[in-house]
């Protein structure tokens, strides 16, 4: 499905939006409440990825006389390497754990290397280092392993996850610098709660065994990688333009909490209330070249560098790395996408550098390689020119009621566009 999307130029005071719970939260918690039955969740992510991780976690069979499952986890990374930890720890099953033609590309051997270390036996059904995986679950009686610290942040949060369930626990060195520390210290703060020990210091991270925990609820925040498309969106509008979100906390877990602060560049103003946000455009702020180190929030970087387009204003963006290894190369992806709109942009491994241009090309056709946020990024440009975005249905994947969100928003949008 391609949508062409415009700005039906009127201005919206009173709109409240509810966010679908953080998919980062959800799909963490739903692990745990494999682990854990008497784990209560509530605000539950939506999201195509949460709905994977909750039909994969049902899906724990004896090991058949003839064949074993096969688990499709799609585009959904995370619950790839969540759930290959999983499932290395149940001992007395077996499953093939596949995806999309994509996900295929996707490393996975430090986390697969990491687990087989721990006693786990996980080999390559085709390519060595990549899924699919035939895993044959085991009790893990090793205790102490270690990985490098600058590649994804959930390979380290899918070993935490599962740490307090082995019989010794787990001893994580982390060597190197930590990428996305944000997400680490999320997982670590569900496992606190749980009433889980844990500690950090340095480059090592302790978690001590737990058969059991107390009843306990978790009401999951909303997504702020979503949120951050409405903050790119006020940022794009007329001063006074303003929207409500909820549930948001003002002390988030979120490592995307970081918008708050990076969006005041641009004059929007963030004002916290009970279990909701206000954003609001107040001024009209053009900074020369807004400068950013992303490491600890890559996921915002595609909108980030999409609302500095619209606005005519520079940007270095830094810490981008593990976006080559996302749904899709992320940076070669955003540079091919702000090319076609007139972009001046250069790309590393780890950095983009986009020129202050005052010139948008109307009605171009954006390509989203399969990824969601290369859709969500780009649509907020519709309140400059009339944008085509293509394949716009892989929205699902984190945030499934986008597009009647932006229709409240007053945007126009007309399905199969042609043009």
């Amino acid at each position: 499905m391609n949508l062409k999307i415009q700005n039906s130029k009127f201005k919206i005071q009173n709109l409240i939006l509810k966010i679908t719970g953080s998919k980062s939260e959800t799909n963490r918690l739903l692990l745990l409440q494999a682990l854990y039955p008497n784990l209560v969740l509530e605000n539950s992510s939506t999201s195509d990825d949460s709905e994977v991780m909750i039909k994969a976690l049902g899906a724990q069979y004896p090991i058949p006389k003839t064949q074993y499952p096969k688990i499709d986890v799609h585009h959904a990374g995370t619950a790839m390497r969540f759930l290959t930890a999983y499932f290395a720890a149940q001992d007395g099953f077996e499953v093939q754990l596949t995806g999309s033609s994509r996900m295929k590309e996707r490393p996975i051997k430090i986390l697969v290397d990491a687990l087989n270390e721990l006693g786990a036996e996980i080999s390559y059904l085709e390519k060595e280092g990549f899924p699919p995986l035939k895993i044959k679950g085991k009790k893990l009686t090793e205790s102490k392993v270690s990985l490098p610290a600058n590649v994804s942040s959930q390979y380290i949060s899918a070993l935490l996850l599962i740490a307090p369930k082995l019989e010794n626990g787990l001893e994580l060195t982390l060597e190197g610098d930590i990428t996305s520390i944000s997400y680490i210290k999320m997982t670590l703060a569900f496992l606190n709660e749980m009433g889980v020990e844990t500690s950090s210091a340095e480059n090592k991270i302790t978690v001590k065994p737990q058969s059991a925990i107390q009843n306990s609820k978790f009401t999951i925040e909303s997504d702020w990688s979503s949120a951050s498309y409405w903050y790119s969106i006020i940022a794009l509008s007329e001063i006074g333009t303003q929207i409500t979100l909820s549930s948001f906390k003002e002390n988030s877990l979120q490592g995307d909490f970081a918008l708050v602060e990076i969006y005041k560049n641009f004059g929007v103003e963030t004002v916290f209330y009970t279990n909701h946000m206000l954003l609001r455009k107040v001024e009209n702020l053009k900074p020369e070249t807004l400068n950013l180190k992303l490491k600890n929030s890559p996921d915002i970087a595609q909108t980030i560098a999409v609302t500095c387009f619209g606005l005519g204003i520079s940007c270095h963006l830094t810490g981008l790395h593990t976006l080559k290894i996302k749904e899709t190369d992320r940076i070669e992806a955003l540079k091919n996408e702000l090319n076609k709109l007139g972009a001046a942009i250069s790309i590393t491994n780890n950095s983009l550098a986009l020129e202050q241009s005052e010139n948008i090309k109307s009605n171009i056709r954006i390509s989203t390689y399969q990824d969601h946020r290369m859709a969500m990024a780009f649509a907020p440009l519709a309140l400059k020119v009339p944008i085509i975005i293509e394949n716009a249905e892989v929205v699902s994947k984190s945030y499934p009621t986008f597009w009647e969100d932006f229709k409240q928003f007053g945007f126009s949008i007309e399905e199969n566009a042609s043009n």
